[in-house]
């Protein structure tokens, strides 16, 4: 077992134990490449990896002894092309198997790996490509993200390759016709071309509320912080199936499909959907067994949708959920349906889980736990800075970072010194995510500091709305957020998604409106009720509040 390498201590009798005690140990030269993968090739090489299928009948299963070669061979591969250890490199590969295979190889050339999602524009991609300097591509054949690509090229001197996997088209290098001439060894590499803990291994491109997005930069130290991630919050078993619902693009694919399950021995399971479809995944979930199980809020509002019960879930043993607050409505008709409840969990993609109902924590519906032994968390107040009470909302901050770094939190802003400086040279890092603590050291997401609405001198969080409204029948799925009023300032509006059966009318949205009344505070309930189809939200889904709230102040201009 390979935790014993890393974990002093891998069993707690509790919470307090877990979080007291709880260290990791860190090797000076960490390489996940060679330290994991081909570890477990060596001790054991048969243990399965990764299990792979699509939408059109494909299916693919690997080893470590697998991943371990055929990134070796891609490593090799990329050497040719003039990738070596700080070359940037960006994988825009949706759950295309490849992804594990190149990803490992850049990790053990020493390649800096931006991971990309399929929505990039022509525009993201220049910003992106002249940010960060993009060396090559590396994409999925798909008509368009092969044409984005195109486009920016010529604004983007600096890439050299384009390589798209599945497939060929004019103009790219095909990853699978050029990769299979090479050898399948790779040795380590010594000196300065190998690869220390501290070096630069992950780039993620992050919104911010304002400006462009950010360059979030981590070290090779970053995968053992993620052994918090699948160890004690995913709860994945060695030899088992575990499936965290993804998109390549994003840092929820580092949190659940790559680097924490596999330092524990689990096996990847990669569901690699055109679209989603409840249906078709609860069939997978069902047909392959899997043990453990995680997917953003909105997936499980969804299945909700479909009947839960004539599907055999009994395999997974633990369901988890991140990306977005978890409303206690789904959290208890999933445990009514399925016996099982849904562990929620906080984090960032500055970092690894941050706050999680962890294996001795009791969930509190609609709570996201209590902090990662990782960190040092605190509430403070936003006024001043001083410590928030229980049952008071307060800014989450990560102090005394000066202290002890975490384990997998970002070491600051790719090229950006100055803005590393700015954020983190105080020995403390605050994402401005306002949260209540309550008596018993539970943690609740009021939400981010700028949803939060300010209305009539109130502070209203959305979460706590959503939660409200979403508990009527009527409500599918809805979003929060701050329109502008004339007169109070702010009010609270609602975008609603109806359930099959409910038309919009004025006697349903009077309807909703007392509803909140009844079931939260007054002041808080949503004055606006607009009825859509579908909300606006990542490819990760989350809901993008931000677009709702510029789309209205937009419109009263």
């Amino acid at each position: 077992m390979l935790l014993d390498k890393y974990l002093p201590r891998i069993e707690f009798d509790s919470y307090e134990d877990f979080k007291e005690n709880y260290r990791v140990n860190i090797p000076e030269d960490f390489n996940f490449g060679f330290d994991i993968i081909d570890e477990w090739a060596k001790q054991e090489p048969e243990k399965k990896a990764l299990v792979w299928c699509d939408d059109h009948g494909e299916e693919r299963t690997f080893t470590f002894t697998d991943i371990s070669l055929l990134s070796n061979q891609a490593a090799n591969y990329f050497l040719s092309l003039g990738i070596k250890k700080g070359t940037v490199v960006m994988m825009i590969l949706r759950r295309r198997w490849e992804y594990w295979i190149c990803a490992v190889a850049l990790h053990k050339i020493g390649a800096i790996l931006i991971p990309g999602s399929l929505q990039l524009t022509k525009k993201d991609l220049i910003y992106r490509g002249n940010s960060a300097k993009i060396h090559t591509m590396i994409c999925i054949n798909d008509d368009y993200v092969i044409e984005q690509v195109e486009q920016a090229q010529a604004s983007v001197p600096t890439i050299v390759n384009k390589i798209v996997v599945n497939g060929e088209r004019a103009g790219w290098r095909s990853f699978q016709d050029e990769v299979s001439g090479f050898s399948t060894e790779f040795a380590r590499p010594t000196g300065e071309a190998g690869t220390k803990a501290s070096d630069t291994m992950l780039v993620y491109f992050t919104s911010g509320t304002t400006g462009e997005p950010k360059m979030i930069q981590h070290n090779y130290t970053h995968p053992l912080g993620h052994i918090v991630t699948a160890k004690y919050w995913h709860q994945v078993q060695e030899n088992k199936l575990h499936m965290s619902v993804s998109d390549s693009g994003w840092a929820k694919f580092g949190w659940g499909k790559i680097y924490g399950q596999w330092i524990c021995g689990a096996v990847q399971f990669v569901y690699d959907m055109d679209k989603f479809i409840p249906t078709k995944l609860l069939q997978k979930i069902q047909d392959y067994k899997l043990t453990t199980f995680c997917a953003p809020p909105t997936m499980y509002r969804f299945m909700l949708q479909e009947d839960v019960a004539s599907y055999d879930l009994s395999s997974v043993e633990n369901f988890t959920t991140a990306g977005e607050p978890l409303n206690p409505e789904v959290f208890n008709r999933w445990k009514e349906l399925t016996g099982k409840e849904i562990r929620e969990g906080f984090g960032q993609t500055e970092g690894t889980v941050l706050i999680a109902n962890f294996p001795w924590i009791t969930p509190k519906p609609g709570s996201t736990g209590k902090p990662s032994p990782l960190y040092d968390i605190t509430l403070q107040r936003e006024e001043d800075g001083t410590p928030a009470a229980d049952n008071e909302h307060g800014v989450l901050v990560m102090q005394n970072l000066k202290k002890a770094w975490p384990t997998g939190l970002f070491v600051g802003y790719y090229n950006n010194p100055e803005m590393t400086e700015e954020v983190l040279g105080g020995g403390s890092y605050c994402p401005h995510d306002v949260f209540e603590r309550d008596t018993d050291g539970y943690y609740w997401f009021v939400g981010r500091n700028d949803d939060v609405i300010k209305c009539s001198g109130y502070r209203i969080g959305p979460f706590e709305v959503e939660s409200a409204l979403i508990e009527h029948p009527a409500v599918l799925e809805c979003a929060i957020t701050a329109a502008p009023d004339p007169i109070r300032g702010q009010v609270v509006k609602a975008t609603v998604v109806l359930t099959k059966g409910y038309t919009p009318s004025p006697e349903l949205t009077k309807e909703l409106q007392n509803h909140v009344k009844h079931t939260t505070a007054p002041y808080k309930y949503p004055r606006i009720i607009e009825y859509v189809d579908e909300l606006p939200k990542t490819l990760g889904g989350k809901i993008k509040r931000a677009q709702i709230r510029k789309e209205d102040e937009a419109a009263q201009k």
